[in-house]
């Protein structure tokens, strides 16, 4: 389970190589018993300017068999994606960074989000539009995997996707 912290809004630099790495981070358990309990903390790695505005927000799983993979918007961050399969020890396995929309002045912008669907990322920025990616095969995700998270289909009803539900994904047996 991820809980996110939006800290501050989103509106300022939070991912500064001196902020805390517990806050405006992903907070991640596990449910043991029914109960939850704590893992770990993940905010993105790479440290961000005073000028770009950065903190956890809005973002979904990519539905790889056996793995806990997760795509994330970060604000003027830019797109991290974390594999959290060892809920101890999450680690960044890809990322995309555009860099500060000023180099002088804190604007307000970057990814507001960054959702999974039918084989590609979608990312939202807030001033500069809509970016699409599509991940590649690399040490942390083969070819096949990437495949098969491109064939996950819902378990009941039409294939369609809403970051505000949970609906239960599969994989037709004949991949």
């Amino acid at each position: 389970v991820i809980f996110t912290d939006e800290w501050g809004g989103g509106g300022r630099a939070r991912c500064r190589a001196w902020d805390p790495l517990d806050w405006g981070a992903n907070a991640i358990y596990d449910i043991v018993d029914n109960k939850l309990e704590f893992r770990s903390h993940y905010k993105m790695p790479a440290p961000q300017l005073e000028t770009e505005n950065c903190v956890a927000h809005n973002g979904s799983l990519i539905p790889i068999p056996e793995k806990d993979i997760f795509v994330q918007a970060w604000y003027q961050g830019g797109i991290s994606v974390m594999d959290f399969t060892d809920s101890t020890n999450p680690k960044e396995i890809a990322f995309f960074d555009r860099g500060p929309i000023d180099t002088e002045l804190l604007v307000m912008g970057g990814y507001w989000s960054a959702y999974y669907y039918d084989g590609f990322i979608y990312g939202t920025e807030i001033s500069r539009g809509l970016d699409v990616f599509k991940l590649s095969p690399s040490q942390y995700l083969s070819e096949k995997e990437i495949f098969e998270a491109s064939k996950a289909l819902p378990l009941y009803g039409p294939k369609v996707f809403n970051p505000q539900q949970q609906i239960p994904l599969g994989w037709s047996s004949g991949n």
